[in-house]
């Protein structure tokens, strides 16, 4: 079980026109992979904010996990207008 909705995982994948037909596990694999994915990116965010004795996670610390990281080297564009 993932904590994403499936259903809008299933709308979104078909609203591009060239993906046919989605099988039923396949948006329960992409909430998942996204689950985890949300998890390590504000896990490490956690970590910058806790190094700058914050209790709060800012876009700013998001976008220094981004540029530290080639992990997250294609959210790169996204984090420059931050």
């Amino acid at each position: 079980k993932t904590k994403f909705p499936t259903a809008r995982i299933k709308r979104i994948m078909q609203a591009d026109e060239e993906v046919g037909k989605v099988a039923q596990q396949t948006p329960i694999a992409v909430g998942k992979a996204l689950e985890l994915f949300m998890v390590q990116l504000v896990s490490r965010s956690a970590e910058v904010a806790r190094e700058k004795n914050s209790k709060r996670v800012s876009a700013q610390m998001l976008k220094q996990v981004v540029e530290s990281d080639e992990q997250w080297d294609f959210l790169r564009d996204i984090v420059a207008r931050v």
